[in-house]
């Protein structure tokens, strides 16, 4: 900053023999407040300038001390360090100078956006690789260590975590601690987008370095122009022309290393003071310059004062640390009559917003205090259960259930004071251990267990190896499926065993289903034969004309559904080419008056007759079971809709809603009796087979029944 006060101008310029002293104009005490830092002196507290008990402006090295390392006051007393109460009060300001002093190096801070810092603690391990991934692909390297050091952080606690838990599953399966070796995939992946975001940082801090080191050369080289701007012999104007011109070369030069930047800041503030002091001889363009610096910088303060308003704490805050080095190193100093107001305001405006920020972070401690609290309950809900240990498999299994749902709660519950991390953290590690030294000495009692286990498992795949090659799709099919569950209902057996007899179960199992799936692929050409007879026959029954006499055609017809049912099945797709053949039966049965009871039976003697020809005595077991559940949720419909109809006692008859429900109820009715003769032909056809009558004549009887 450039608004010193009189006396240190005058020994400024003449400690480089450019200024005549007796032209320098007063300065009021005032005009050096921006420029003291917390390393100035004063005789007494009283005659330390106000603004220099708000805050310095200049990086945590000091750099405003633009003369030498060791200055002397008016009254000569050494410069020593002293903090006043009011100093201390002030810890964002020194927080800001801080980073500024840090972003020295950094060639994009003026435009580096703000990457809001999530909860990385509530985070899976691996959303935690999606986070790291995402940031090392989208954004600046150099603008996301503290992101990259919270993710590597939580990730390394819930990794630890994880594998100590895999590791005590392993030992309680009868493993040793020794052997114990586990590939995670996450941890994999973790591993390589962390040592891609190294790399990409350590390029980045190669580059910078040779960038650095032409950035200062370049920084050193303005200032020697700077230097000579007092002693060279030409037009005033043209002197301040070629000082703006610097000015802007100065701030477009780039950072440079921050061990040197102290020096160059005090250096180059040094030699624009002096030209102050030269320029002073021409008072319209310095007044020209005061008038340029004022608008600049109550533009500074009214995005500052508009802070205050901004939702985004930390982007507020990094935006104001941005205008505090902007109005320290890009602006120079305005005239004493508006200096102590503007400074004013802008230091209001940083006070508003550091206490908006000390409030959110007394908030966020309270929030962590909560969450610290909701922990420590967790610990004591593992410590209730680890007390407790259960003496049954399935009983452990639900304590296992419960303590990961404990953990999950643990990892969600959120951040804790940092002075208590380290110790949740021990105390939710140690509960969670006892609770598996408990669980592992129960599973190690089961040993007995895993080798009855290994018994069963056994005899099942034996059971299996005899039935690989079966050709009774039918019986075997639904026994292999049964075996395959049984497995899953054993329980673990010896380590040393399970991988082998698994892959021998499953060789066995594969072999099977592959033949019955071959054979599925070639039934399916059969299918697709069987779609092309029935087409041909829907399109005959299509084209069929009724004769005046009923019975021929009710022969004919019966003869069509014989020829429908004698050609199987169809692809699973083609299935409503059934629907099509009954839709067009049904319109003829009307056509002879046939009501839908009777078509209804005479499709199903087709069906009699096909059971009648099988020697499959299953099948009509099966049928019989159809049947009955259709009657039973025949009598069920009804119940219900009558039960339905009580609700409408007060309802008139002509009420659509009541005459719908009859409706209903007198279908059901309909189809009750017809499932039940349907019943009772079955029957007569079993009696009749059990009497030995030939299959013709069992049909026959039925088909007579039918009739009836």
């Amino acid at each position: 900053m450039l608004e010193d006060n009189d006396q240190e101008l005058q020994q400024n310029a003449e400690s480089e023999g450019g200024s005549d002293t007796n032209n320098v104009a007063p300065v009021s005490e005032q005009e050096s407040k921006e420029e003291i830092t917390t390393e100035t002196t004063t005789t007494s507290s009283k005659e330390m300038p106000n603004e220099a008990q708000i805050t310095s402006f200049d990086n945590a090295d000091n750099t405003d001390n633009v003369i030498s390392d060791s200055t002397e006051d008016t009254e000569g007393t050494t410069a020593s360090k002293s903090v006043t109460p009011e100093e201390k009060k002030e810890e964002v300001l020194e927080e800001i100078e801080q980073n500024n002093a840090e972003d020295a190096e950094d060639k994009d801070n003026h435009q580096r956006h703000h990457i809001p810092e999530l909860d990385y603690h509530s985070m899976s391990m691996e959303n935690l690789v999606g986070e790291l991934q995402k940031l090392v692909r989208n954004e600046k390297i150099q603008a996301i260590k503290r992101h990259v050091d919270s993710i590597k952080q939580e990730f390394d606690l819930k990794f630890q975590d994880f594998i100590e838990h895999k590791k005590e599953d392993f030992v309680s399966q009868g493993g040793n601690e020794i052997d114990f070796r586990y590939n995670s995939v996450t941890k994999r992946q973790f591993n390589e987008v962390y040592a891609d975001y190294r790399e990409k940082r350590d390029q980045y801090f190669k580059s910078l370095e040779r960038s650095l080191g032409d950035n200062l050369n370049n920084r050193l080289e303005i200032i020697e122009e700077l230097k000579g701007l007092v002693n060279v012999e030409e037009d005033i104007n043209t002197t301040y022309k070629n000082f703006k011109d610097i000015q802007e070369r100065w701030r477009n030069a780039g950072p440079i290393p921050r061990n040197n930047y102290n020096d160059v800041w005090k250096t180059y503030h040094h030699h624009i003071e002096i030209f102050y002091d030269f320029l002073h001889l021409n008072r319209e363009l310095r007044d020209l310059d005061f008038k340029h610096n004022l608008e600049e910088k109550l533009k500074i303060i009214t995005r500052a004062e508009a802070l205050v308003e901004e939702p985004d704490l930390m982007k507020a805050f990094n935006e104001l640390q941005t205008l505090h080095k902007i109005w320290k190193e890009d602006i120079g100093p305005v005239d004493k009559a508006n200096r102590e107001e503007i400074w004013g305001r802008f230091s209001n405006a940083t006070r508003a917003l550091h206490q908006r920020r000390q409030d959110y972070y007394k908030e966020q401690d309270a929030v962590y205090e909560k969450n610290l609290e909701r922990k420590k309950e967790i610990i004591a809900a593992i410590h209730t259960i680890s007390t407790k240990i259960a003496t049954s498999h399935r009983n452990l299994q639900q304590q296992i259930r419960e303590i990961e749902k404990l953990r999950e709660d643990f990892f969600s519950a959120g951040k804790v004071p940092m002075k208590s991390n380290e110790s949740t953290w021990a105390a939710f590690k140690e509960a969670v251990r006892t609770f598996n030294k408990g669980k592992n000495t129960f599973y190690k009692s089961l040993k007995k267990e895993q080798q009855e286990n290994l018994e069963k498992k056994r005899a099942l795949l034996e059971l299996a190896v005899s039935l690989k090659d079966g050709e009774d799709w039918d019986s075997i099919t639904p026994q292999m499926k049964r075996i395959q569950n049984d497995w899953k209902k054993i329980g673990h057996v010896p380590r040393k065993y399970s991988d082998k007899i698994w892959n021998e179960f499953k060789n066995a199992c594969n072999h099977y289903f592959d033949r019955l799936h071959a054979r599925k692929n070639k039934s399916q050409k059969q299918e697709l034969e069987n779609l092309d007879k029935k087409n041909a026959c829907l399109k005959r029954l299509r084209a069929f004309e009724l004769s005046k006499d009923r019975a021929k055609d009710l022969t004919e017809i019966k003869a069509f559904i014989a020829e429908w049912k004698s050609y199987g099945n169809v692809p699973y797709n083609q299935k409503s080419i059934n629907l099509k053949f009954n839709k067009i039966l049904d319109a003829l049965f009307r056509k002879l008056d046939v009501g839908k009871q009777e078509s209804e039976l005479l499709k199903y003697g087709n069906r009699l007759k096909q059971l009648a020809n099988t020697d499959d005595d299953r099948a009509i077991v099966n049928e019989r079971i159809f049947i009955r559940r259709k009657i039973d949720e025949s009598k069920n419909e009804i119940r219900q809709l009558e039960n339905n109809l009580q609700f409408f006692s007060n309802a008139s008859e002509d009420s659509p809603v009541v005459q719908d429900v009859i409706k209903n109820i007198n279908q059901q009715k309909t189809a009750l009796e017809t499932w039940k003769v349907k019943l009772k032909n079955l029957n007569i056809l079993e009696h009749n087979r059990q009497k030995g009558i030939t299959t013709e004549a069992a049909a026959e009887d039925t088909s007579s029944s039918e009739e009836e």
